[in-house]
């Protein structure tokens, strides 16, 4: 049995609107999780600037990105909402864990040399160092839990190499092993565009992407566009293996529709890609128009989104404060 009580821990970047991938892959997620777990849900703006970002561009997509999370669902009252850079201990722990982490570990992070192309020499230090922010992230609050996408998990496994390798150390059972949470039929929503590619924000194609803050018209000329395959649509889930496009349409509606893509398979199975397209139309208007219209209501009033991060910075210190205040002592620090 645990010692540590279970704790959620998650967040995103504000970087650019965030798209279905998103709200299908996490937010869906977040918000059933807050209605039996403790969670805490950050915006993580560190993270964001180890890419150069404009500073008053970046003002703003942090409260956008917490304007989608409060109009998806999560409730700032219930969870605790709060942007990265607003609590201290997460640079804090950070440093502790850069000299915990070994630099093998860092070699072998495949998001770094992805993110960092050719050039590597040129990208930021604190890119190469990400994961450990990411770690102290989680640990900052002794998370049990993590939703993760699967582009993620690599960095969780890294987390909790960090926390073993910390409590090896020092001779103390301090750091949970926090565990991944990958549920739900569209966990990796693929673009519109091309099926073999993960939806991104960085995609040239807006066409590639539904963003949370379009309205129903764009939502419905997106899927309508969405790339297919010439063929009919199979009946069986085995019948999508080698068609990618095929596959991911199937799972949105799946995961928009809250079924499985069997089920979906045997209502669309047989028929062209066209009635599939015209009812997921419909249903992603349904489900995300609504969305789009409270994030513009919430981004109409800045102060109220200023109010909601000033309180979720300090319920998080509250916990995070007291955690690695006792990690610094067990580093040796001396602590007042």
């Amino acid at each position: 049995m645990s010692i540590f009580s279970p704790r959620v821990f998650s967040g995103m970047q504000p970087t650019g609107n965030l798209h279905l991938g998103n709200y299908l892959g996490a937010m869906l997620n977040w918000v059933k999780m807050q209605e039996s777990n403790e969670c805490i849900y950050c915006v993580v703006d560190m993270h964001a600037i180890t890419l150069w970002q404009e500073p008053k561009a970046l003002h703003q997509a942090i409260r956008d990105v917490t304007a989608a999370y409060v109009a998806c669902g999560v409730d700032p009252k219930r969870s605790i909402i709060f942007n990265q850079s607003q609590v201290a201990e997460h640079a804090e722990l950070a440093w502790i864990f850069n000299c915990v982490a070994r630099l093998g570990w860092l070699n072998r992070m495949t998001q770094f040399k992805d993110k960092a192309g050719k050039d590597k020499e040129a990208a930021s230090v604190g890119l190469y160092v990400y994961p450990n922010l990411m770690a102290a992230d989680i640990l900052a609050y002794k998370a049990t839990h993590v939703p993760v996408g699967e582009d993620q998990k690599q960095h969780l496994e890294l987390a909790r190499d960090i926390a073993q390798k910390f409590n090896v150390d020092f001779e103390v059972e301090f750091f949970p092993q926090p565990e991944p949470m990958i549920t739900g039929p569209a966990t990796r929503v693929m673009s519109l565009r091309d099926g073999t590619k993960k939806m991104s924000k960085s995609d040239p194609s807006d066409l590639s992407r539904i963003n949370i803050t379009d309205g129903a018209d764009d939502i419905a000329k997106k899927i309508r566009k969405a790339k297919t395959d010439m063929d009919a649509l199979p009946s069986e889930i085995a019948g999508l293996k080698g068609r990618p496009e095929a596959e991911n349409l199937v799972g949105i509606y799946a995961a928009l529709g809250g079924t499985t893509a069997q089920a979906v398979l045997s209502q669309f199975g047989g028929g062209q890609f066209s009635g599939l397209k015209n009812a997921l139309a419909d249903l992603a208007v349904a489900k995300l128009a609504p969305i789009a219209d409270e994030i513009a209501k919430l981004k109409a009033d800045p102060a109220h989104i200023d109010a909601i991060l000033a309180d979720g910075a300090q319920r998080a210190r509250a916990i995070a404060a007291p955690i690695v205040k006792e990690a610094r002592k067990i580093v040796g620090f001396v602590v007042s």
